[in-house]
């Protein structure tokens, strides 16, 4: 009998063990299963300048949506982002997105700034007004070089 409960216990061990390790990996890799529907919105920039897939899309500084994916768009040599938004959150024509830093060095993100057009982009729409990454490298050396 006692080797009974103590197989019990163990196996409730291993149970709340397998519980906690699935929910730390669903919380550590970002996954929400409950959260609402997203839309697709693309934007091209002619630098990402380390912008990565996953990263956040802002509006105000609040996350609005994520980073699916980095293309090059082959015909006009530019970068075509590709973003998921949160289906309530209903983004203007003439909206303007731009690629930030978090911070000095930080992390990229993309930021967009409400226009104020009546029309709001559908699923699958292309954001026209962008501008790119500043890169850090570039404002040095072109400080330094035509700065004499």
């Amino acid at each position: 009998m006692k080797r009974f409960n103590t197989e019990i216990i163990v196996g409730i061990f291993m149970v709340v063990a397998f519980v906690g390790f699935a929910w730390m990996a669903v919380r550590l890799g970002d996954i929400d299963f409950f959260r609402e529907a997203r839309y697709p919105l693309s934007a091209n920039f002619s630098s990402v300048g380390g912008l990565k897939p996953g990263a956040s899309v802002e509006v105000a500084g609040v996350q609005i949506g994520t980073v699916n994916e980095i293309t090059l768009d082959q015909e006009y040599y530019e970068a075509v982002v590709h973003m998921n938004i949160d289906s309530g959150v209903k983004i203007q024509e003439d909206s303007i997105a731009s690629i930030r830093t978090t911070g000095i060095i930080g992390q990229k993100y993309v930021n967009i700034s409400p226009g104020g057009a009546p029309e709001s982009l559908k699923p699958g729409d292309r954001i026209i007004e962008t501008e790119s990454a500043i890169s850090l490298e570039e404002l040095v050396s072109k400080y330094i070089f035509e700065g004499k």
